[in-house]
């Protein structure tokens, strides 16, 4: 199958399980208006990590890599009245851009974004979590691995995001595939995790989601 079809394919599930979400694109226009790269999951995607966290009853969410909040609305709209998601974010002009899309939402209540490196911020969190979704600079992957470890619950889900990397991670070259090559290295053989990466395709090309239930 040629990127058309898998493209294709993906029209055909978000017309099956996404209905038009006014907010939704408007927090995919702010991302193109204020410039940053449109690198967000795709709507599917979002679908799937909802589906996950409902999968595991979500109270607390921790989410690495926050952009403009478009994955942030999918999780935190799964969130009871007192629950919360803990964001993130290197970039102060992002954490800005997603502040406002998750105001617009109706989320500010819900969501605390945390600016600065995740690698310094992480080991200033305490869980337990219910669910990490780690979708930020490849590199620091296993750092963020480890900290995810550390604050999610037993039973809780961590999930990684680009983790196939087009393939790359088969004969890892570039650092980020390095990384990442390490990254599903270490998640495979973690003793307190019991772990999978599906292969992923659509309009984000081919890639990988890494699942992995905290024992």
């Amino acid at each position: 199958m040629s990127e058309s079809e898998f493209s294709s394919v993906d029209g055909y599930l978000e017309s099956l399980f996404i209905p038009d979400d006014p907010v939704l694109a408007a927090t995919l226009a702010s991302t193109a208006e204020a410039g940053m790269p449109e690198i967000q999951v795709s709507p599917i995607y979002g679908r799937t990590l909802q589906v996950l966290a409902r999968l595991v009853g979500a109270r607390r969410i921790l989410e690495i890599g926050v952009l403009a909040g478009y994955s942030t609305t999918w999780l935190a709209r799964v969130l009871p009245d007192d629950g919360e998601l803990v964001g993130l974010e290197y970039s102060p002009v992002h954490a800005s851009v997603a502040r406002a899309n998750l105001a617009r939402a109706g989320l500010d209540d819900k969501v605390r974004i945390i600016v600065g490196p995740a690698a310094e911020t992480l080991p200033e969190l305490e869980g337990p979590f219910d669910l990490v979704f780690i979708d930020a600079d490849k590199g620091n992957y296993p750092v963020y691995l480890e900290e995810s470890i550390r604050l999610t619950r037993p039973g809780g889900l961590i999930l990684g995001d680009n983790v196939i990397r087009r393939g790359r991670v088969v004969d890892p070259v570039r650092d980020d595939d390095v990384a990442m090559d390490l990254f599903n290295r270490l998640l495979a053989s973690d003793e307190r995790l019991d772990a999978t990466i599906l292969q992923t395709v659509g309009t984000k090309h081919h890639d990988g989601l890494a699942i992995a239930v905290r024992r």
